[in-house]
């Protein structure tokens, strides 16, 4: 079984190098190479996000650039290879906002297909500052802590999600 990261990708097999039709939008269908047989599956990309809770108050951070520049999302990012989704939270959560955590309980776990291109599996992760300094990463141009009840507009649907599923005032840890 072979996961096929890059739509770049696309169009040749990564096994044989044959010519193979494009994905089509929205399928999940599976792939097979006429030429070497070797099946190839279009799985989600794996999201990590931790959250941090001041007393009423959830972090959030403003997207920068694409798509969803301007809105604000609990501070995620992507799993690396050979990393583990702890060690991606902490590290996606170091460089977005420059807070060092320490990570709890899975708060949330969801599928999301906002974005039918590239479909992610995001895990939420409950965090406590430890460390660290109040600083914007490359994809955020802010952060800030907002009331659970008045969130700015939010760039994914899961975060909504996240944030209503949140007792409000319990903090996490």
């Amino acid at each position: 079984m072979m996961f096929v990261p890059s739509p770049a990708l696309d169009g040749f097999c990564a096994s044989c190098g044959a010519e193979m039709p494009p994905w089509e939008a929205g399928s999940s269908a599976r792939r097979g190479c006429r030429q070497c047989g070797r099946v190839f599956y279009r799985n989600p990309a794996v999201g990590v996000a931790a959250v941090l809770r001041d007393g009423d108050g959830i972090l959030l951070g403003r997207r920068v650039r694409g798509a969803y520049g301007g809105l604000w999302c609990i501070p995620c990012g992507y799993v690396e290879w050979d990393e583990d989704v702890r060690d991606a939270a902490r590290r996606e959560l170091r460089e977005e906002t420059g807070f060092v955590v320490e990570l709890g309980e899975v708060v949330a776990v969801h599928s999301n297909f906002h974005d039918r291109a590239r479909q992610t599996v995001g895990i939420w992760f409950a965090g406590r500052v430890t460390g660290g300094t109040a600083r914007p990463g490359d994809d955020l141009d802010a952060i800030a802590y907002f009331a659970l009840d008045r969130p700015p507009p939010l760039a994914f649907p899961t975060d909504a999600q996240v944030l209503a599923s949140l007792p409000g005032g319990t903090r996490l840890s």
